[in-house]
């Protein structure tokens, strides 16, 4: 009798060990509707396998038509996983809408898969969310420095932000000495040329946002960029480095590459990466 009881109490512990064990949360690659205070935007997610994860909020280039944001969406996701050496890292790629926008009108959207991220990914996707960084390109870079002044995170990586400043930008456009750009183009529609109101091209000018700062950032720049960038670019950074009220920031300007410098230069890849190890 007493090796029966003593069999059947193995068995019951065997049972609820087996009980106990649980498989980490699977691989995951999905598109999806995200919504966080009643805006909504599209997201991919990459997520590798694992239950506690850190998180890159990745925002592309500009492309113009909505009919193209979930491509550069999936094709910046793959750069930022391409030069990212951590293989626990999950990526949340927004695709932030453009077309008929003025520029910075759509920080709402890029700000509301943050907060999705921050607030309701964890519950939503039944794992923890630590660590969460931005990583911008172009137009990109633009929304997350913006983003920096509003929300604190792990981290901030803007790779050839811009529009630097929209006046100089748009004036050359009315002068001729650049070509048109649907960027100017709706501005002027909106407001005038950039002599009937100035103040509106400056106050969506990154130029004007270089401060308040609130976690760490890091701008990447190639000195083979456009000229209209390179010309702007040395008042970006003097405006941001007097910055009194922001958190560290960091500044790489990377000889012979261009505007994608951060994905193309083993340099920048190396100081990324030290970014976020920090």
């Amino acid at each position: 009798m007493r090796v029966a009881i003593f069999t059947a109490l193995l068995l019951i512990l065997s049972c609820s060990n087996d009980q106990v064990t649980i498989a980490p949360s699977p691989p995951l690659k999905e598109t999806r509707s995200i919504s966080y205070n009643n805006v909504s935007v599209d997201v991919v997610i990459d997520k590798p396998e694992g239950d506690a994860l850190d998180v890159i909020v990745a925002y592309h280039g500009t492309v113009f038509l909505d009919s193209k944001i979930l491509t550069a969406a999936n094709t910046t996701l793959d750069a930022v996983k391409k030069i990212t050496d951590r293989k626990d890292i999950m990526f949340v790629s927004v695709a932030y809408p453009e077309e008929g926008l003025l520029m910075g009108d759509n920080v709402k959207q890029s700000e509301a898969a943050l907060l999705w991220v921050k607030n309701k990914a964890s519950q939503e996707l039944g794992i923890t969310v630590k660590k969460i960084f931005l990583v911008g390109h172009s137009q990109g870079g633009y929304i997350v420095t913006r983003l920096n002044r509003l929300h604190e995170t792990d981290g901030v990586v803007a790779n050839g932000p811009g529009p630097l400043d929209l006046i100089l930008r748009c004036q050359l456009e009315e002068s001729d000495k650049t070509p048109a750009s649907v960027t100017c183009d709706l501005l002027r529609k909106a407001y005038g040329g950039t002599s009937a109101n100035n103040n509106a091209y400056r106050e969506r000018s990154l130029i004007f946002f270089a401060d308040g700062f609130k976690s760490d950032i890091l701008f990447v720049q190639g000195l083979l960029d456009s000229q209209i960038q390179l010309t702007s670019w040395p008042t970006f950074k003097q405006k941001v480095t007097q910055c009194s009220n922001c958190k560290d920031r960091q500044f790489f300007d990377v000889a012979n590459y261009e505007h994608t410098a951060l994905f193309d230069s083993p340099e920048a890849k190396v100081k990324y990466n030290s970014f976020l190890n920090r």
